[in-house]
């Protein structure tokens, strides 16, 4: 009995903690926090219904928590219905970043739309001229420890295996994997 009260007074405290170094004034919606959400930035970030961050039996629970930031005025990250995402969790943007309904993300996994630095070597401290928009899917499975990568576009179903970096596009109903990721099945 007292140590479940000491986890469950662990937890409240991590959670408390955490929500201490979010700043985004510009939430819609509502989420379900089984981990430590820090939501930061100037943009918008906008909840569907049945956002979930956190899982209990899963890696990184108990040490790390979910950073989402829509950097600028202008930048933009919204969650569909129906979205379930893992533990230690990265999602930025600079532009904007969808991710629709019934789509399921692993642990470790980062979502970006921008380099977040001018690649040229003479304007390398400037943020990145052009970043450009992510779009997740409906009902994607997104493995643990993937990068998607700006411009990236993910067809319906698509599934992502664990470890892959996506830096381009992908049509619905594959599975791709790989670093760059490739098309290794077809869905039927």
């Amino acid at each position: 009995m007292i140590k479940k009260l000491i986890i469950k007074a662990y937890l409240y405290s991590r959670k408390v903690v955490y929500s201490r170094f979010s700043n985004n004034k510009k939430v819609v919606g509502k989420y379900m926090e089984y981990q430590p959400v820090v939501l930061k930035g100037e943009g918008e970030i906008n909840f569907g219904e049945h956002v979930s961050f956190g899982v209990i039996n899963s890696p990184f629970y108990l040490n790390s928590y979910c950073y989402i930031e829509a950097r600028s005025k202008k930048a933009s990250i919204f969650f569909g219905n129906n979205i379930h995402i893992n533990n230690a969790v990265s999602i930025v943007s600079e532009k904007k970043i969808i991710i629709k309904d019934n789509v399921l993300i692993g642990h470790s996994c980062t979502i970006m739309d921008s380099n977040f630095h001018d690649l040229t070597a003479n304007n390398r401290t400037s943020t990145d001229p052009d970043p450009q928009e992510v779009i997740i899917g409906r009902n994607v499975f997104i493995g643990n420890k993937v990068t998607v990568l700006k411009g990236v576009v993910l067809g319906e179903n698509t599934v992502v295996a664990a470890c892959s970096v996506v830096t381009k596009s992908f049509p619905s109903n594959v599975v791709i994997g790989g670093n760059p990721a490739k098309i290794i099945n077809t869905l039927a």
